[in-house]
């Protein structure tokens, strides 16, 4: 039966409402607005003591690590850059592997992109050298223009994640017996602003940190 004109102007106007719902969803995902997390936002257990009723302003603080090529690196070399965190060490055989997996991926995702760049900080530094960090950086496929994994002074890299990245429960002073283990990835925009948290065990966080940098990406 062949149609008529009425018919076919019934199925040209589903077609160009079909097209418009869709470019209406698929630009409202782009323009999420992402959170800005302040030491408020966080579980009181996570935070410092002295920063715990700070809501507004928190930014990531100055560092100086030492990565897989023994260059020094500090806020300068993330300047202008979006980057995901990470606190990891070489001889962890649980959850670790999975994180530096599923940080590959990420690296995979956004080889191209100037704009984004990871932050790998070792918990055990005393036993992750440069040496040591080289070969887990050979072996786990980084790109060491686009992923710096690093050592440090310990005091300073426990600090950096309990005073700015929130990223363990406990508090301790980073001294010889302190240790941290945390499976968190920690999105930072270019402003050094805490804009999301994740389960880098989890392949679902994962693909949402994915979505979550290209949303943050494209409000800049």
């Amino acid at each position: 039966m062949s149609l008529t004109k009425n018919n076919w102007i019934t199925i040209i106007l589903i077609i160009i409402v079909s097209v418009l719902v869709y470019f209406y969803f698929e630009n409202n995902a782009q323009s999420k607005i992402l959170p800005v997390y302040n030491p408020s936002d966080f579980n009181p257990e996570l935070v410092d003591k002295n920063l715990q009723n700070k809501s507004k302003n928190h930014t990531i603080s100055n560092f100086n690590l030492v990565n897989q090529n023994g260059k020094t690196i500090t806020q300068e070399d993330y300047e202008d850059k979006i980057h995901v965190t990470d606190f990891f060490f070489t001889r962890c055989g649980s959850i670790c592997p999975i994180m530096t997996s599923n940080m590959a991926q990420i690296q995979k995702e956004f080889l191209n992109d100037d704009d984004i760049m990871l932050l790998s900080l070792s918990v055990t530094p005393e036993i992750d050298s440069i040496s040591v960090l080289r070969e887990y950086a050979n072996n786990k496929g980084v790109i060491d223009s686009k992923w710096n994994i690093t050592t440090g002074n310990k005091k300073h890299i426990y600090e950096l994640a309990r005073k700015s990245y929130f990223a363990v429960v406990e508090q301790e002073d980073g001294g010889l017996q302190d240790f941290i283990h945390t499976p968190n990835f920690i999105l930072i925009d270019k402003k050094k602003q805490i804009r999301g948290i994740y389960d880098g065990t989890n392949s679902e966080a994962i693909e949402q940190l994915i979505t979550d940098i290209k949303t943050l990406k494209s409000s800049h």
